[in-house]
């Protein structure tokens, strides 16, 4: 499996996550599962929205872009792109920070936990990892 294919795979599996997380919010699922028992007082929080969208809302767009931008990686006329590799690091790189910022924000503004919200940043840091070493992969090889 390609580094391509895998950032795929983990922004599915974000879309499927922050879907989740998003019908909660707009009320379409009455209870979140959640081990830490936190994950509802950190979407009902007021950080849960974000210019004037729901976080989670905010999140299945990133992930949206994320799959199209490895999707057209995976094509023969972009698989040796390293531009779309390079958009692939600034993408993950901006869902790192944001993550982090709302990591900081659970951990020390709202005093809990969502363990979807753990899993999305964990998501975003694995295809950044992946990001990375496709650029990196795509920067030794020879120019055409």
């Amino acid at each position: 499996m390609s580094k391509r294919q895998i950032i795929a795979l983990l922004a599915l599996l974000g879309i499927l996550v922050a879907s989740y997380l998003a019908l909660y919010k707009v009320g379409a699922i009455a209870e979140l599962v959640c081990r830490t028992g936190s994950c509802e007082t950190v979407q009902l929080s007021r950080w849960a929205t974000f210019l004037g969208l729901p976080v989670a809302a905010w999140g299945i767009v990133f992930y949206l872009v994320l799959i199209a931008l490895a999707l057209v990686g995976l094509q023969p006329r972009y698989a040796d792109s390293r531009t779309v590799s390079l958009a692939l690091v600034v993408w993950t790189g901006w869902g790192v920070l944001f993550s982090g910022w709302l990591t900081y924000l659970e951990l020390f503004v709202i005093n809990a936990i969502c363990q979807w919200c753990v899993v999305s940043a964990v998501l975003v840091a694995i295809a950044f990892v992946f990001s990375a070493l496709d650029l990196r992969t795509r920067s030794t090889l020879p120019a055409t």
